[in-house]
């Protein structure tokens, strides 16, 4: 019996194009402890989990997001900062559906291909484009980011909005998209950093202490991006960028927090997970919630942080750093002219 990851390339194949390639297979130089998949790769995620809480979310998510919108803007707002134009660009997973929703004709582009995991997502978006009609010529692919089928050096511009976090290899997922990028292509990403759900984790940790005695790796470790910085020129990105905003959330209650994430496929998929909660876990969850961050109106806060990447593919004609020593002028000669005057 085929496994799922050859079921996965069957998959594919099928939807092929003159744009599509067979997978890839890239991994980093140093990964988190997980599961081996038998062929030195570390498994922290279960794809084919996450792929059925796309499935879910296909059907669950609400027509608008506050915050979803929020973050596809941020991320497109840096369009508007760039000179050119990118005529063809790949969507990858997560929001990809709202990035396409509030596109509107940022970033000059012309074709426009839309990926996901999921069957049921892309059946989704191909049915709000075929209700819409508008804005660029668009494509739609199935396929999973860790083993990204685009043909190389073939996209001016790829964006991934609040979906790269559930690969187990980011390092890997970004290489490719780099080589997927033509010279001077852009790669935009927002991903949820550590910070993201810190309320739910500290009360479901009291409550599961209180309750049963231990901890189990219900919520997923959003903070593997650390230095995206650093994640960037790892995989071989110039001119990185990094800026992080942070976004508040309010909610009647845990439980709508809860089903929010259900709809936005953030549910956790890690493969070392404790696959049932109990109902007394649960009620003193949301009772711990409430009765840490709950606000006056009754409401509770929950957080969400966002990371936004920005890294070109090299081309001749980027900006260079300066060779070491070429300088003509000293800090000492600065801070003598501007520094602050002594009494």
């Amino acid at each position: 019996m085929a496994s799922s990851a050859a079921a996965r390339r069957l998959l594919l194949l099928r939807h092929r194009h003159g744009h599509l390639l067979p997978k890839r297979h890239f991994s980093s130089s140093s990964a988190p402890d997980g599961l081996d998949d038998g062929g030195g790769r570390v498994k922290i995620f279960d794809r084919d989990l996450k792929r059925r809480h796309r499935d879910r979310a296909a059907w669950a998510m609400r027509e608008t997001d506050g915050l979803v919108d929020a973050v596809a803007e941020n991320l497109l707002d840096r369009l508007e900062d760039c000179r050119k134009a990118f005529p063809s660009a790949l969507c990858l997973g997560g929001s990809a559906g709202a990035v396409r929703r509030l596109l509107r004709g940022r970033g000059g582009i012309e074709r426009l291909i839309m990926m996901d995991m999921s069957a049921d997502m892309v059946k989704k978006w191909r049915e709000s484009e075929n209700a819409t009609g508008d804005g660029p010529e668009t494509h739609f692919v199935i396929g999973d980011e860790e083993f990204l089928p685009i043909k190389e050096s073939s996209q001016d511009l790829i964006m991934s909005c609040l979906g790269l976090h559930w690969t187990n290899d980011l390092p890997g997922a970004m290489i490719q998209c780099r080589l997927a990028l033509q010279p001077d292509g852009l790669f935009l990403a927002a991903i949820l950093g550590g910070e993201t759900l810190k309320e739910l984790r500290i009360a479901c940790t009291i409550a599961q202490m209180e309750r049963e005695g231990g901890i189990s790796p219900r919520m997923s470790p959003l903070a593997q991006v650390r230095d995206a910085g650093n994640l960037l020129t790892r995989a071989g990105f110039t001119l990185p960028g990094v800026d992080v905003d942070q976004y508040t959330v309010r909610y009647n209650n845990a439980l709508e927090l809860v089903e929010h994430l259900r709809a936005m496929g953030e549910t956790n998929a890690l493969f070392q997970r404790n696959p049932v909660l109990k109902r007394d876990t649960a009620l003193a969850t949301a009772a711990i919630y409430q009765s840490m961050f709950g606000l006056e109106d009754g409401s509770i806060p929950a957080t969400f942080q966002v990371i936004y990447m920005t890294g070109w593919r090299e081309h001749p004609s980027q900006q260079k750093a300066k060779r070491r020593g070429s300088a003509t002028i000293s800090f000492g000669d600065i801070q003598k002219q501007f520094g602050p005057s002594e009494n």
